[in-house]
């Protein structure tokens, strides 16, 4: 089970359209998702003119893509206030800087305009070493080898200490799939801002399972009536 494949079955399904997608890189994601509103953001894409072709000939959804090569808070900044303006996103995967802050803002930016039934999928939330936890200088120093998932396990913490307005949990596949909606949470954490900032990856190994609520990957199923 990845991302791929729920988000796949998640807008088929629930019949939804509007497809966000921050951290691109090669496309291996989003050139797959078939939706007639799709949009790719991303500082540096790793692909030229020609894949594009190639992939538009293989998925046709694809000569309806929006590239916006910015940095996330750019891209909330200057351009997605336009692009939502008329219609909610429906559905994003964030998948960019594996950094706590940054995992943080582009989520909560992302639901500024996500429409009540939408979907938010988050990459890279349970890292299964504390090499793949490690800050982006230390996966720099190693020339950039090695999976690497960051810190984004504590975006996930503090969404379920500080929203009240959203529920979170985390599908146990894919380097932890981070499921966010709209509505009331199924449970909170009651950590301060200094907790969440001081614990390392020996506290969140202890802890993993109910600090980011992990579940099945099949849950997914039950939780949205598939």
């Amino acid at each position: 089970m990845d991302r791929i494949t729920i988000i796949q079955e998640l807008m088929k399904k629930k019949r939804l359209n509007n497809y966000l997608e921050i951290g691109v890189f090669n496309g291996r994601v989003f050139f797959r998702i078939k939706s007639t509103f799709k949009i790719a953001v991303d500082p540096a894409f790793a692909f030229d003119a020609f894949r594009k072709i190639g992939k538009t000939v293989v998925n046709p959804y694809n000569v309806f893509n929006r590239f916006i090569e910015k940095k996330g808070d750019d891209f909330f900044d200057q351009d997605a206030p336009q692009l939502f303006a008329k219609k909610s996103c429906e559905m994003a995967l964030i998948d960019g800087m594996h950094e706590y802050d940054f995992a943080l803002r582009d989520v909560e930016n992302t639901l500024k305009y996500l429409s009540n039934d939408g979907v938010i999928v988050m990459h890279d939330c349970n890292p299964v070493t504390k090499e793949e936890a490690c800050t982006f200088q230390e996966w720099k120093a190693k020339d950039f080898k090695g999976q690497w998932n960051g810190d984004v396990w504590k975006t996930i913490m503090h969404l379920r200490t500080f929203r009240d307005d959203i529920n979170v949990f985390v599908l146990d596949c894919d380097q932890g799939l981070g499921i966010i909606t709209k509505g009331k949470p199924e449970s909170q954490l009651t950590f301060s801002q200094d907790d969440i900032n001081r614990f390392t990856y020996e506290d969140f190994e202890r802890n993993r399972s109910s600090w980011i609520n992990i579940k099945p990957a099949s849950y997914y199923k039950e939780y949205f009536n598939l």
